[in-house]
């Protein structure tokens, strides 16, 4: 029979057959020829099972076991961090507070919403982990920023693990609470309400948010050149949003590369375009209180931002007019919410402080689903996740204090960039703020004393 014959009839087992590709060539039949014989096979399709069978078992026997587990991984459920949370959550609060950012009731509750998106079925090989370990998991990595491999022997996980667990959940914290608690005003009613939450509490009349935006620093993208490079010579995506009178997100645009500046931001959010075309369903102009003066409503935002009938920003900071120091002056009250509100950002959920090790998309879902969860934590007006006296406050005298979280180091801003060239109609209307400022109207008794 002739060795193709027998390399046919190998063909049923797949082993066999490559093992008689390698092995059985026809210069191994000439030269072993007579040690077939001798044990009485002469076909060479004998000689050709024979030969495999020996050449399987000595591939098996080189063949080295894997572990389907590291040997301290399997001790999870006994020794992970999990039952220190356990512990926490009967015996220290603070300190529970303290490890994931958020109180007992608060995490049980986002649990109750994500649970039935995160949660694994068991296989014959092993038990998933719990959906209450992967939210833990994810709390912890947005509250430390620490690295995978740090996390993994913290909960006696996997770094790989550990990484598709925070990209999953991360995901689905933004699915699920974005609707509820990341969600741009849609009506005249809602804009209304925020616009008087800042009459209230900053005096400034017919703000509807103030708008800024920070670096949120990753690692360099393979291949990207100097897409993400920015002035501070490091890489990083771009966060711009826009902030309610109770420091809560209320816009955001994530991912832009991090060398466009903060009117190159502006300039190619859908924003602006929102904006252009009328989209947002933005309150008509109104008089402003107790005048007839007729006022948009309109954003806040630093030098860094075009003035526009719906944007107002600063005067120029050269040769200032007293009034318009005090229209500076009531600007930047009214604008520090924002500022505060990356300040609590940064501080709280530290995974801002660091460089976080992902590509541009990963780090996106990240940004979105802290952004979602500080304003779930604002909602519930937390004292664990903002302190008494954490955020910029002033005293009686309306002397302003800096809040404690200017003590540590924050986002850093978006470099300035153009905007230039406003139109007469922005103009005026900056004015005519200014005059109102300085009208027993709008004026406040203590600004004259902090220009």
């Amino acid at each position: 029979m002739s060795t193709h014959t027998s390399r046919v009839n190998l063909s049923e087992n797949r082993t066999e057959e490559m093992i008689y590709d390698t092995i059985l060539r026809p210069a191994d039949f000439r030269s072993n020829r007579t040690k077939f014989r001798a044990k009485n096979m002469e076909s060479e399709e004998e000689i050709a099972f024979f030969v495999a069978a020996m050449a399987s078992e000595r591939i098996k026997k080189k063949r080295k076991s894997r572990a389907w587990q590291r040997v301290w991984l399997r001790s999870r459920e006994k020794n992970g961090l999990s039952i220190l949370q356990k512990q926490l959550e009967i015996n220290d609060v603070t300190g529970f507070r303290e490890m994931l950012r958020v109180t007992v009731d608060e995490f049980y509750e986002l649990l109750a919403i994500v649970e039935p998106l995160i949660t694994k079925t068991d296989t014959v090989m092993r038990r998933s982990i719990s959906a209450k370990e992967r939210l833990s998991v994810t709390l912890r990595f947005l509250a430390t920023g620490e690295s995978f491999k740090s996390l993994g022997f913290q909960f006696r996980m996997g770094s790989t693990t550990i990484g598709k667990i925070v990209e999953e959940t991360c995901e689905v914290l933004h699915h699920t609470l974005k609707e509820d608690y990341l969600k741009t005003p849609t009506s005249e009613e809602q804009w209304r309400k925020i616009a008087e939450q800042f009459d209230m509490k900053w005096q400034f009349p017919h703000c509807l948010g103030a708008i800024d935006g920070k670096h949120i620093f990753i690692q360099p993208p393979a291949n990207s050149g100097s897409t993400f490079y920015n002035y501070k010579s490091r890489f990083s995506i771009l966060l711009m949003a826009v902030v309610d009178a109770n420091y809560r997100f209320i816009y955001t645009n994530v991912g832009v590369q991090g060398r466009v500046s903060d009117a190159g931001l502006f300039a190619q959010s859908d924003l602006r375009a929102a904006l252009d075309d009328r989209k947002l369903n933005l309150p008509p102009a109104e008089a402003l209180p107790n005048t007839n003066i007729i006022m948009p409503y309109c954003f806040v935002g630093d030098e860094a931002y075009p003035l526009r009938n719906d944007l107002l920003k600063p005067y120029p900071h050269r040769r200032l007019q007293p009034e318009e120091r005090i229209f500076n002056y009531r600007l930047s009250r009214a604008r520090r919410v924002v500022e505060n509100a990356f300040g609590i950002l940064a501080n709280r959920l530290r995974v801002f402080r660091t460089t976080i090790c992902l590509n541009p998309d990963k780090a996106v879902t990240v940004t979105l689903a802290a952004l979602c969860l500080h304003n779930f934590l604002r909602h519930k007006q937390s004292d664990a996740y903002l302190p008494p006296g954490y955020t910029d406050w002033e005293d009686e005298n309306h002397q302003l204090h800096d809040g404690t979280w200017r003590q540590e180091r924050i986002l850093q801003s978006v470099n300035m960039g153009g905007g230039r060239n406003p139109t007469i109609a922005a103009k005026e209307q900056r004015d005519h703020l200014k005059e109102y400022f300085l009208s027993p109207s709008g004026c406040v008794p203590w600004q004259d004393q902090y220009v």
